[in-house]
């Protein structure tokens, strides 16, 4: 077996180590493979075995978790795994490297750099902001003057119409990487909370946040979430202490609007079943009064926005 560690670098046209990246040039693909391999290594010695539900065990000559374990957590053959640390040229797919990246806890950067050096297109996390089909967005534009939003199972927001912007929150003025509900409901001090029956709808969310969790335990999105929000937000901590867990409710809620006054909606959840845990929800008007102020708010000179 030939340890990586042993093999020397590879060297450029002037005698020059190698690297993976030098003057703006590609190295070349054993160089890359064999930082892969590095890499892989260095990440799997730093978990402890009793972190991931295994024995400490006896005497080990590393630290951390062995190959064979890392292979057997991820549900990938100990020879391939083995093969991978090694450099060697083998085919590498993205739903591997996805459990191998969940097996070592990478961080959204750590799993960036997975993807980079075994050459292969970085899709989605699950629970990042997937490009949505067109045809999406223009079924939430045309429920209009109806406020619609998308949202993923973590509440990030993917998608709304102007008719949201105009009645809810202005999506458009605030930064994609923010564009979080549960960022902006317990974090974003600009956002008053419009929902007449805000301590509820908190509760709520949360509630619904801890369920869909349990789908994706050891993510590192979602782990980063968790923290920074009970990190920043007494409240969410408080709330997330409670241990509750609920559905997304279709239950009639009252806005206040600054220049409408009090607006009454009942929410209609369509699951995009297509796309993964998807559910757009489009906020009808639960009475003529409020049905005449959403016309009023919501011109006809809209601008579709989409993150």
């Amino acid at each position: 077996m030939i340890d990586v560690n042993t093999l020397p670098p590879t060297t450029d046209s002037s005698g020059q180590a190698g690297s993976r990246m030098r003057y703006g040039v590609r190295a070349d693909k054993g160089v890359q493979r064999r930082e892969l391999g590095v890499f892989l290594r260095s990440r799997r010695e730093r978990i402890r075995p009793e972190e991931v539900g295994l024995a400490p065990g006896g005497r080990r000559r590393t630290p951390g978790l062995r190959r064979e374990e890392v292979a057997l957590l991820a549900g990938v053959g100990v020879t391939w795994y083995t093969w991978l640390e090694q450099g060697r040229d083998i085919n590498v797919s993205a739903q591997v490297l996805e459990a191998v990246s969940n097996t070592l806890r990478l961080d959204r950067q750590e799993r960036r750099h997975l993807y980079t050096l075994a050459g292969v297109q970085l899709g989605a996390a699950a629970g990042e902001c997937p490009a949505l089909p067109r045809p999406i967005q223009k079924m939430l534009d045309a429920v209009s003057p109806y406020p619609a939003v998308v949202l993923n199972a973590r509440y990030d927001v993917l998608a709304f119409n102007d008719a949201y912007c105009e009645v809810v929150l202005d999506m458009r003025d605030i930064p994609v990487e923010e564009r979080n509900m549960l960022w902006l409901t317990f974090m974003w001090k600009e956002w008053g909370c419009s929902y007449v029956d805000s301590d509820s709808m908190k509760v709520h969310m949360v509630a619904g946040y801890r369920a869909a969790l349990a789908d994706h335990l050891g993510e590192p999105d979602w782990q980063e979430l968790t923290q920074r929000l009970l990190t920043g937000s007494p409240l969410f901590a408080e709330l997330w202490e409670r241990y509750e867990v609920a559905v997304p409710s279709t239950r009639i809620k009252v806005l206040e609007h600054p220049k409408a006054g009090l607006l009454r909606i009942e929410p209609a959840i369509l699951w995009l079943s297509q796309l993964g845990h998807l559910r757009a929800t489009v906020y009808t008007a639960a009475d003529e009064d409020t049905e005449t102020k959403f016309r009023a708010l919501v011109g006809s000179g809209s601008r579709a926005a989409v993150s």
